[in-house]
């Protein structure tokens, strides 16, 4: 097997993958990447920083034939022979491919799995005012180029025509390599300077931009593939920044000459996890996730120390990981670790209590962070009711999926002042990302959603009551009885009763119960084994409906079967429910008939719709 190393410009590869010059090879898997996913791959193109290399096997192998298929987005007339299979860069070049030619838009999804078209602007004026600056110039809007408001009543921002754009001062992406379209729309703009300006700094140098590939040979033999494919799948290529900083920390040499001997990284996380393991919701913190926290406390100490007119600016992001000082890290360490065990007690307190059940794990990192930042004062009643609300609409918002680092940064800046209430203080920007709409409840169906998981939490937390128990949900009591989520009008009662899927797995029609409970319940309908429990429990009808009720559900529609007064009642409970814990409204689309998010707008292969595993 032998490889080659070249640089290949930008432009080539787009023209490669459009023509079939490089196609995938057929055991590659579909994949899309999210929407903020492929923004952040744009900043680093308009940034000129490296984005990867790409690997490439030459076709014409007569020991190994796969079957090519073209880059998502790309149709090719049958037949087209492929001169290179990909190997890896498939969701670079892919986003790439559709964000930058044609009409310019991508069929993405976002951080929950929801299925959308978006297009790709840069605000020209803000583009030009340095690299710094780019991150925030580069938008992501929806793929008819108007962003709305209000639920879609009121137009923010309207991109759908190329007068339009020019009028507000966004240059369309898909125009970023056009040639001649580039030049056109560009100066056809009033200001000449700006359009000459913007086509120097941004449009040339991504002309040239390139990208580094490994080029495999035709002699390259299957079992070679095999194992590279895997590799590069898998992160054999990939850098790990623990594993980086393990050799940085460990070369340090004012450390040794005060210790004698090195700083093993790897050792004193190993301190971290022993720590951690009392907690169970902190079994899925990473190292990578502390070195995160660590770095934005880092970073905010040299911001705050810095009097430039330029600080450097507070990150969370792997570059500004792999610059952090031994010194930093020790700084921080401990008061980081009493963080993240802070980030625990809150999270029982919210009735979140085991790994699986945590919303987003990765949330913890800012949380940390927060608990450091504020010290003591962060549990004060005013403050930890700041910090509620704003874990809330992080979890129900479902704002953490993916591409957390600038939400990170954010919540670090913004929300100790605002939870202070110090005088001028912005409402956080996780707070203000925040909505929720009736019909989320219908499409909710499984663990997979982090809003799932807030939802039970939040109906536990209130005081529900078990249906056979009389027990409350506490730490103790949730292991003891060995509590699951569960149907309330049964599966095999709803498909006898022929009740649409969509709610008969929405989490509407599921609560948290003891598992004694749940096998009580079996397959009949509500009044069956509502009487079964109060005869086996010894409770009278009274009573047991006022257990119904600390669940949201609706005594009166159980005992009468009655599923649709049922699922209406109980939804707007949990509808009350999520407006208390986010501080913010709730629009009733599903109510009015008007139903914006359902299944069917998720990605079916996401783990958030699958068939219902808890029953």
């Amino acid at each position: 097997m032998g490889f080659q190393t070249p640089l290949y410009e930008l432009n080539d590869y787009l023209k490669w993958t459009r023509s079939g010059v490089i196609q995938l090879p057929d055991f590659q898997r579909g994949y899309k990447w999210e929407d903020e996913r492929i923004r952040q791959l744009l900043v680093t193109v308009l940034r000129g920083h490296p984005m990867g290399v790409v690997m490439l096997l030459k076709t014409g192998n007569d020991q190994i034939r796969f079957k090519p298929r073209p880059v998502e987005g790309v149709t090719l007339p049958a037949g087209t022979e492929a001169d290179s299979l990909l190997l890896d860069g498939q969701q670079r070049l892919t986003s790439l491919t559709q964000a930058l030619v044609g009409r310019g838009v991508v069929a993405t999804k976002d951080s929950r799995g929801k299925l959308m078209d978006r297009r790709y602007y840069v605000d020209l004026s803000l583009a030009l005012q340095g690299e710094e600056r780019m991150d925030e110039a580069v938008v992501s809007v929806p793929g008819d180029g108007v962003v709305r408001s209000n639920f879609g009543k009121d137009v923010v921002l309207d991109l759908s025509t190329p007068e339009k754009e020019r009028a507000a001062g966004f240059f369309p992406l898909r125009l970023l390599l056009g040639g001649a379209d580039t030049y056109t729309w560009l100066f056809a703009l009033d200001d000449k300077n700006l359009a000459g300006q913007f086509h120097a700094h941004v449009v040339q140098p991504a002309s040239t931009y390139n990208i580094p590939a490994i080029e495999l040979d035709k002699q390259t033999s299957k079992a070679a593939v095999a194992t590279v494919f895997e590799k590069v799948n898998t992160g054999g290529l990939t850098l790990n920044v623990f594993e980086l900083l393990t050799a940085t920390f460990a070369g340090d040499r004012g450390y040794f000459d005060v210790h004698g001997e090195d700083f093993r990284l790897n050792e004193d996380w190993l301190t971290t996890q022993q720590i951690f393991a009392a907690h169970p919701v902190l079994h899925t913190v990473e190292n990578t996730d502390f070195l995160q926290a660590v770095t934005m406390l880092a970073t905010r100490k040299r911001n705050r120390l810095d009097t430039s007119d330029r600080p450097p600016a507070v990150s969370a992001k792997r570059e500004d990981i792999l610059k952090l000082q031994l010194d930093e890290y020790l700084e921080w360490v401990e008061p980081l670790r009493e963080g993240f065990v802070w980030a625990s007690t809150f999270l029982a307190d919210q009735h979140i209590f085991d790994q699986r059940s945590v919303p987003y794990a990765k949330q913890l990192v800012p949380m940390a962070a927060l608990r450091v930042a504020l010290g003591n004062d962060i549990d004060l009643h005013s403050i930890r009711d700041r910090i509620t609300q704003w874990y809330w609409c992080g979890v129900l918002g479902e704002l953490y999926g993916a591409a957390n680092e600038t939400r990170f940064v954010r919540d670090l800046e913004q929300v100790p002042c605002w939870a202070l209430g110090e005088d001028g203080a912005i409402v956080p920007r996780t707070i203000q990302d925040a909505t929720f709409v009736e019909s989320r409840l219908h499409s909710l169906r499984t663990r997979g959603a982090a809003a799932y998981k807030g939802i039970h939490a939040l109906v536990i937390a209130d005081d529900a009551v078990d249906w056979m128990y009389c027990k409350t949900f506490d730490k103790y009591q949730y292991a003891d009885m060995n509590v699951d989520i569960h149907h309330i009008f049964p599966y095999k009662w709803c498909v006898d009763n022929a009740i649409d899927d969509e709610r008969r797995e929405s989490i509407v029609n599921k609560t948290t119960l003891s598992a004694i409970t749940n096998r009580r319940i079996g397959g009949v309908a509500p009044s069956k084994y509502l009487t079964a429990i109060e005869k086996a429990a010894d409770v009278t009808p009274e009573r047991l409906d006022g257990f119904l009720v600390s669940h949201r559900c609706a005594p009166e529609a159980m005992r009468t079967d009655d599923f649709d007064a049922f699922f209406a009642a109980r939804r707007e409970a949990l509808v009350k429910l999520v407006e208390k814990a986010m501080g913010k409204s709730v629009q009733r689309d599903a109510s009015e008939g008007q139903m914006q998010e359902s299944a069917d707008h998720f990605d079916a292969t996401d783990s958030a719709f699958v068939a219902d595993e808890e029953e």
